[in-house]
């Protein structure tokens, strides 16, 4: 979950290093670092400390040019936020630099069997592999002492080495966790996501899993662990600095949130020609062939996962089950005798997910994975993969994956259907209500006067309760009020004990068929002092209902329903003066378990 750059050429390390992280502070933000080779005094400084890049580009101002870095932005995992803990993290000697991404299991035994006379300067775990290629570089050749040290990891890393010996090459290193590589004519970035590769390669190659890397400034070399080279291909990159600006919006959020139409008409151009879905028969095929489909996803995927099981058996009549993937990871149920499952992931390197699917090829079922990045783990590792085409989504808060998400479940469900509808007409009107309801509405002021307590529920039935579920973690995920979405009709089975004088409950009515239900239990929450809001599909309306949306497909309301959700979730943000795009304790791409 931490961002990751290195960069070795002819430009400004610095300039590079700054530039991406600033890119990957998404993936996490309670600390910063650096590290550049000075050439006066031929030693490799270290500028680090807790807080936001923009602390460690004030800090570097002055600092001379170097060719050669390495730097992280880092989501704490051990040890607490401050300056000791911030990586780079060196070696005894400080000869070894290093930056990772990752943890790794069994770094105290590491530590008791190999560095029992090391002195440690930090509670981290990256640490300790700086000391054990010290050590082992007493013996061995750097390289060597190197991938000895990587052979002895247990976890995840993505690793980035420098060594003050030989200021003319960065070492790098993957297992499980992200790793690109960018080239250009200035020389050679290596980082977490392709973003912080904008401007500055080329081409890139997305490094797989054990995997070695020597790079110099005009040259990168791949190696196996056994230090065997292994033939990479770079690919063209196509995305552009417009791809991670906010534009005219003061948030990535709410850009990204205005971009969902574009997004549902972007799915279209791209799974639809002339007379037929542009989807692998072999993937439809493959479902058709199983006898139950098993959703594994984990926070805003699993509640797109939620509806996609709606959507699989009510237009193809197929069996789902949907399941947390960090549960079905080491809890697995009982399964049928011919699964398919289905990964969802914003970025494709969700390690709870990837855990599932080392077990899914062990057990050699078929899969597939559904994600934002095709070049992404998840998407190689499965054995089919379909493309969001969402664009970059840097607010830590997802918001158009979801909707991408549904929409190429949806897509997909259509497929294996009868086809008794247009899907393409029908997520075209989908794209409409949601650009009719940004054009046209006021949910700062609804907001402002509604959610005044630290504490609020949504509540629906049927889809709407599904939506609920992603209302609820978006709110509490960053305005920080405890939220939960409940079924309508389960509140007086419990629940109803926590309303009092005052407590926001926003309901979603987007069903005409239960639309008097969920209204009497608005009503059974009114009697006890709920301050109540109404958020309604045209044809649901009735007089006093604060915000009504076009209709569209019954099973596509989800696509609709969900956007004033995530506009109550922003402005309640904002009221309170909370960074947006950057909530505590999180992180964008999860890459620990």
């Amino acid at each position: 979950m931490c961002g990751i750059v290195g960069f070795i050429g002819n430009k400004n390390a610095k300039d590079i290093i700054l530039n991406g992280l600033t890119r990957l502070e998404y993936r996490g933000y309670d600390s910063a670092g650096l590290s550049l080779f000075n050439n006066r005094y031929q030693i490799f400084d270290v500028y680090k400390d807790e807080g936001r890049v923009q602390k460690l580009i004030d800090s570097t101002k002055n600092a001379p040019f170097s060719n050669i870095g390495i730097g992280h932005t880092r989501w704490a995992t051990h040890g607490r936020v401050n300056q000791e803990n911030s990586h780079p993290h060196y070696s005894q000697t400080r000869r070894f630099i290093i930056v990772h991404n990752g943890v790794i299991e069994n770094y105290q035994q590491l530590k008791d069997q190999y560095l029992s006379k090391s002195k440690f300067y930090s509670e981290t775990d990256t640490e300790v592999i700086a000391q054990l290629i010290e050590t082992f570089s007493q013996t061995l050749h750097v390289e060597n002492a190197i991938t000895t040290t990587l052979k002895l990891l247990h976890g995840s890393y993505a690793l980035l080495v420098l060594d003050a010996n030989d200021p003319e090459k960065i070492y790098a290193a993957k297992y499980k966790s992200p790793l690109v590589i960018g080239k250009s004519s200035e020389g050679i970035t290596i980082a977490s996501d392709l973003m912080a590769l904008i401007g500055y390669s080329n081409t890139y190659h997305p490094l797989e899993d054990k995997t070695f890397v020597v790079a110099r400034k005009d040259d990168v070399r791949v190696f196996n662990l056994d230090h065997l080279p292994i033939d990479v291909e770079f690919k063209p990159l196509e995305l552009t600095d417009t791809d991670t600006t906010k534009g005219e919006f003061a948030h990535y959020m709410m850009k990204e949130i205005h971009e969902q139409p574009s997004v549902i008409r972007r799915i279209i151009t791209n799974y639809f020609v002339p007379n037929q879905t542009f989807i692998n028969p072999e993937i439809i095929q493959s479902i058709q062939g199983s006898d139950r489909v098993y959703i594994l996803a984990a926070g805003t995927s699993m509640h797109a996962g939620l509806v996609g099981k709606q959507l699989l058996e009510k237009l193809a009549f197929i069996p789902v089950e949907v399941h947390i993937a960090s549960e079905f990871a080491y809890q697995k149920p009982l399964l049928s005798k011919n699964p398919f499952f289905i990964l969802i992931t914003q970025s494709g390197e969700t390690a709870d997910l990837r855990a599932c699917v080392v077990s899914i090829n062990e057990m050699k079922y078929k899969s597939l994975t559904i994600t934002n990045v095709p070049t992404s783990t998840l998407a190689r590792e499965a054995t089919y993969s379909l493309e969001l085409f969402a664009g970059p989504e840097i607010a830590v808060a997802s918001t158009k994956a979801y909707v991408a998400q549904v929409s190429v479940l949806a897509i997909l469900a259509y497929e294996l259907s009868s086809k008794s509808f247009d899907i393409k007409k029908e997520l075209s009107i989908a794209a409409l209500s949601i650009e009719h309801f940004l054009e046209n509405q006021a949910m700062l002021y609804l907001t402002r006067n509604y959610l005044t307590k630290r504490n609020c529920f949504f509540i629906g039935r049927g889809l709407d309760y599904l939506v609920g579920l992603e209302a609820a973690l978006k709110l509490k995920e960053i305005s920080y009020i405890q939220t939960e979405g409940f079924a309508a009709g389960e509140l007086k089975h419990g629940t109803i004990a926590l309303i009092e004088d005052g407590t926001p409950v926003i309901a979603l009515i987007s069903d005409p068929t239960i639309n008097g239900n969920t209204r009497s239990n608005l009503k059974e929450v009114q009697a006890r002092g709920a301050n109540t809001f109404r958020i309604v599909m045209e044809s649901c309306k009735q007089e006093g209902d604060q915000v009504i949306l076009e209709d569209v497909h019954p099973l596509l309301t989800p696509l609709v329903m969900v956007v004033p959700t995530q506009l109550i979730a922003y402005y309640a943000a904002l009221e309170r003066s909370y960074d947006i795009d950057k909530p505590r304790n999180l992180a964008k791409s999860v890459t620990v378990e």
